[in-house]
């Protein structure tokens, strides 16, 4: 990954541009070296949102403190213990299991972890995340953990193509977040619950998501270029 400052605080200007008034820019920083991260501070991105563990750990020290960061990825249980206390906010909740680890890693620390439920708004089984319409039953499956609040859903979607498509998901997610923001639904679930984050869009899709009522975006290649990874 090459990206000069001038390309940098371009595409920067753009997101801060488009998202104003609607929603907060997270940049998403997998693979990209902590010199560059620290950079979109003092550009305009407060927010930043790891995918791995051990990325994380390794940049962590070295980071600009004044970021806000959020955990993006996949969650093993086995590797909660070292982002709770470390991270603001969790985007993938997506199982009782996971859940009872997290609880049981912030109540050892005395602090609430804020997170995420990650909708799978395809139903794919490659991918995380509580199916649409299991939602509501999961947040209740969850309200018994008192050192866990939800915050907010985070949905990815399916590759559908066109734009049409793209809003159906969008709108589909949007719709049950402001249903259970509204308390529309059973108020026994809510106890745990405070509909604040509605995190959708990513780099090729973000306009359409804010359209739809994102107001949370996570954007890698929009603001660092294209990503190079290294082979394994």
């Amino acid at each position: 990954m090459s990206i000069t400052d001038e390309e940098l605080r371009s595409n920067i200007q753009t997101l801060l541009s488009a998202a104003a008034g609607k929603a907060r820019v997270l940049a998403a920083t997998k693979t990209v070296d902590v010199q560059t991260i620290n950079k979109i501070y003092d550009m305009g991105i407060d927010l930043i949102g790891e995918n791995r563990v051990q990325e994380l750990m390794e940049k962590l020290p070295y980071l600009d403190k004044r970021f806000e960061i959020h955990f993006i990825g996949r969650l093993q249980r086995n590797k909660v213990k070292y982002i709770i206390g470390r991270v603001a906010l969790i985007h993938s909740l997506d199982s009782v299991p996971l859940a009872e680890e997290i609880d049981k890693r912030a109540q050892k620390l005395g602090t609430v972890q804020e997170c995420l439920v990650e909708v799978n708004l395809g139903n794919e089984d490659s991918k995380g995340g509580v199916p649409l319409e299991e939602v509501e039953n999961f947040i209740s499956s969850v309200s018994v953990f008192g050192h866990i609040k939800i915050v907010g859903l985070m949905g990815v979607v399916p590759n559908c193509g066109e734009k049409e498509n793209l809003c159906a998901f969008f709108t589909k997610i949007t719709k049950k977040f402001i249903d259970i923001k509204h308390q529309n639904v059973d108020n026994s679930i809510m106890s745990n619950a405070e509909m604040r984050i509605l995190s959708l869009g990513m780099t090729h899709d973000y306009v359409q998501a804010l359209e739809c009522g994102s107001n949370l975006i996570r954007i890698g290649e929009g603001v660092f270029g294209a990503r190079t990874y290294q082979k394994t």
